[in-house]
């Protein structure tokens, strides 16, 4: 079973950067795409980028600009850099790989918190 490990949160002004991490264990992990998710009180979790194993990203429009997503696969790491941080970020963030449609997921991490404020 995979275990996945999000690091890198914090409490941040808006117009501030973090740098999120994620590890996961086990040795697939570099032929499977990995996305960045996040989930505000209230809200669903959602999507918000994600890189495929040949590094082709994508994002939600609410953070094309902001956000860059990368990995390194020695390390089994994902990276999330959040640039030009606004309070509708404010969420707590997690990695995960989707697989499959409908997809299926690992076991979700514990998350890291990130608050942006005004």
């Amino acid at each position: 079973q995979v275990q996945l490990v999000e690091s890198g949160g914090g409490l941040v002004q808006a117009g501030g950067s973090l740098r999120l991490s994620c590890v996961a264990s086990g040795s697939i992990f570099r032929i499977n795409t990995m996305g960045w998710y996040r989930q505000a009180p209230g809200k669903q979790r959602e999507l918000v980028a994600a890189i495929t194993s040949g590094g082709s990203t994508n994002y939600a429009d609410s953070v094309k600009g902001r956000f860059t997503i990368s990995r390194d696969n020695a390390k089994n790491t994902v990276y999330l850099q959040m640039n030009s941080l606004k309070p509708e970020d404010t969420a707590v963030y997690y990695c995960n790989s989707p697989t499959g449609r409908p997809p299926s997921y690992w076991s979700w991490g514990q998350g890291t918190q990130v608050t942006v404020s005004s």
